[in-house]
């Protein structure tokens, strides 16, 4: 049986209403006001509600949005007749319908079926989900570990709401999958979902590119350019590596995750938005703080629901069933059988990996291709150095000579010098991407643009 809260200040309308709700779906409990309503829904929270909109101590929708920070409810909206253009903006918020005063009982009928048939809905969705969990399936995310379940618990919790979130774990161990379900188990799944990494992009580009542009801001803006944050509209904007983003620009964020508003390049109005801000990184917060990476006011807003996502060397318990299912998406791909021997997991199992779960995507896609119909510990090929380490490029590749210096052999290719050169730089600068660009004379989004290609030659 489903809880329905009906708030109503007239005593007639609620007793009216409360015998056509009651019955084998539903059971009624009736505040007269806002306050006695907060507290019937401190004591259990409901699974639906029926609200007034003029109630003697407060607005029955400002009541709505109180609800809706707190959990998934579903929403009647109750109104009088010079009251409907608030029922409508009650419904572009949420609501399920709205019925005018005086209420008819087939009206209300019909809308009581249709909340019934969603949280029938609901309830097998999480049913649905609940198994998966078990097995080790969430969002496209696996792990049956505790540490992984913790993680899968906290997506739910933080889903439904409206803070901001900061999801914190090492390169390889899936941050935009922990976004994406974030958004996918929010009320914004059904708009647009924009990811952004921070430091892929130029500096002197990056506001543009978050709050679009006005036509003649700049050398180039030949027309209106609507920036990701508008893009999103309704839905969620994911800030990758949000450390890397410069201070100058961080204020900007920090207002707009304040006042909900952007300002566009070469504009003057400010631009209300409706987004939900996801930021993610592989550096730890308090490394952040210390290099003075990100503003402390930025981080506080950020971090009002923290997730950290563990590597897999901490959750080793995963790997086998991680690998099973990379091999599973990798054989319906091909249509060709193939299944790992014992020793083949137990090598896995062995690893420290330290790409975490995509260096073990691509340890199975190789051993996919080496191996015949039984993939054996021959096939798990590892590499010598640290091909995922936390900037992302690899170590053992870099031959500098001492003092730093570029040894360029007889014979060797220009794009080897040059990738030579550039990671080289890098190690020396202890993986400060900004200054390396600076320094080689190239954009920094040219620099990402070369370590992904490195990266992804690297793992072929």
């Amino acid at each position: 049986m489903y809880d329905c809260l009906l708030l109503d200040d007239d005593r007639r309308t609620r007793e009216v209403l409360a015998r056509l709700v009651d019955g084998d779906d539903f059971k009624a409990r009736l505040a007269p006001d806002i306050a006695t309503a907060r507290r019937l829904a401190g004591e259990r929270f409901p699974d639906c509600a029926i609200l007034d909109l003029d109630l003697p101590d407060g607005n029955g929708l400002d009541f709505f949005k109180e609800l809706r920070e707190q959990g998934e409810v579903e929403v009647l909206i109750l109104t009088g007749q010079g009251t409907i253009d608030t029922a409508v903006t009650a419904l572009k918020s949420g609501a399920i319908d709205f019925l005018t005063k005086p209420v008819e009982p087939i009206r209300l009928e019909s809308a009581m079926l249709a909340i019934r048939r969603t949280l029938s809905l609901k309830a097998e969705v999480n049913n649905l989900r609940a198994v998966l969990r078990q097995e080790g399936r969430f969002a496209g995310m696996v792990g049956t570990s505790s540490s992984m379940q913790g993680v899968f618990s906290m997506i739910e919790k933080a889903a439904p709401s409206e803070s901001s979130v900061l999801i914190l774990g090492e390169t390889g161990t899936g941050k935009e999958l922990v976004a994406r379900a974030l958004h996918r188990f929010s009320r914004r799944a059904d708009k647009p979902f924009v990811a952004f990494n921070c430091g892929a992009i130029q500096s002197s580009l990056l506001e543009s590119e978050l709050f679009g542009h006005e036509a003649g801001s700049f050398t180039g803006a030949g027309k209106r350019r609507l920036g990701y944050f508008e893009q999103a509209k309704g839905g969620t904007v994911f800030l990758d590596e949000i450390f890397e983003m410069p201070l100058e620009q961080q204020v900007n964020l920090l207002r707009v995750l304040e006042n909900r508003q952007i300002t566009r390049v070469g504009g003057e109005s400010p631009i209300d938005v409706d987004v939900r801000v996801v930021a993610a990184s592989n550096k730890s917060a308090t490394a952040a703080l210390e290099d003075r990476s990100v503003r402390e006011d930025l981080l506080y807003r950020l971090m009002v629901f923290p997730i950290h996502v563990p590597p897999l060397r901490e959750r080793r318990e995963d790997v086998r069933c991680l690998a099973q299912f990379f091999l599973d998406s990798l054989v319906r791909l091909a249509g060709i059988p193939k299944r790992f021997s014992a020793d083949a997991l137990a090598k896995l199992e062995g690893h420290d990996w330290p790409g975490n779960v995509r260096e073990l995507r691509n340890i199975v896609e190789r051993a996919c291709i080496l191996s015949d119909d039984v993939i054996d510990a021959g096939c798990i090929v590892f590499d010598d150095h640290a091909l995922f380490r936390s900037r992302g490029v690899s170590q053992a590749s870099i031959r500098p000579s001492i003092g730093g210096a570029v040894t360029v052999e007889p014979g060797m290719s220009i794009a080897e010098a040059e990738r030579l050169l550039i990671l080289t730089t890098l190690d020396c600068l202890s993986g400060n991407k900004p200054k390396a660009a600076e320094l080689l004379g190239i954009s920094l989004k040219t620099l990402y643009n070369r370590l992904n290609v490195y990266s992804a030659s690297a793992g072929a």
